[in-house]
């Protein structure tokens, strides 16, 4: 039997929550409570797998000008079960880390995803990063703005160092699902040379075996990074 080929970096656009739980005619309070729930559930299938990194898009900055009512909600689930899900991670082993702005969330928000950073900090199986108010236009007009801050020129690598995922190594493969092709700014520096997957798939329902097919789908991929493979003769 052929071995899999997994991706060390994995990166997942969770979409479809919303339309997820109009379609069974409940509101969308309700399907972003099911979507961090599987969130949780597909991530741990992945560490189990041996995926290393995992880096889910939890909150967008354009997802800022949703309705209060929306994002009050959405807050609350950060609140309450980002830190049910802590004893999950240390079962696992793995670390959590938080990528965006958190300027601008709520104090109490902001204090609960720095305190999930430092009580995981220890832990060295695995990494999951939480992107929450995360933009990739705007993490890399930072990047820029810094490097001129500091008067200096940068080349890709040592840019590479002043983006908030510094240090890791880019996404090998990044899955959207809710049937949209586009990467709506996520990771876009990042995912040049990525491989992406698209599912039909409201997230809620993505499950572990649409993420084994995924996997499939990647590993039989051939990744040239711009060169040529000679053939054989």
């Amino acid at each position: 039997m052929k071995r899999i080929k997994l991706p060390t970096h994995i990166g997942f656009i969770m979409d479809g929550n919303g339309r997820w739980a109009k379609r069974r005619f409940r509101p969308r309070a309700y399907g972003h409570r099911m979507g961090v729930q599987n969130m949780f559930k597909i991530c741990s299938h992945a560490f189990h797998m041996g995926i290393r990194i995992v880096t889910v898009y939890a909150l967008s900055t354009e997802n800022l000008s949703r309705p209060k009512e929306e994002l009050d909600e959405l807050f609350e689930l950060f609140r309450t079960y980002f830190s049910k899900k802590k004893e999950r991670m240390y079962e696992l082993n793995v670390k959590i880390n938080v990528i965006g702005d958190l300027s601008v969330l709520p104090a109490d928000v902001r204090d609960s995803m720095l305190q999930l950073m430092e009580e995981t900090a220890h832990l060295t199986s695995g990494l999951l990063n939480l992107c929450i108010n995360y933009g990739s236009r705007q993490e890399i007009i930072r990047a820029v703005n810094s490097a001129v801050s500091y008067g200096r020129f940068v080349d890709e690598n040592s840019f590479k160092e002043l983006l908030m995922t510094g240090g890791l190594p880019d996404p090998d493969f990044i899955i959207r699902t809710g049937g949209e092709v586009r990467l709506s700014n996520f990771l876009m520096y990042q995912a040049a040379y990525s491989e992406l997957y698209f599912s039909n798939k409201m997230w809620p329902a993505f499950s572990r075996r649409d993420l084994q097919k995924a996997i499939e789908n990647y590993s039989a991929r051939d990744r040239r990074f711009g060169n040529i493979r000679e053939e054989k003769q």
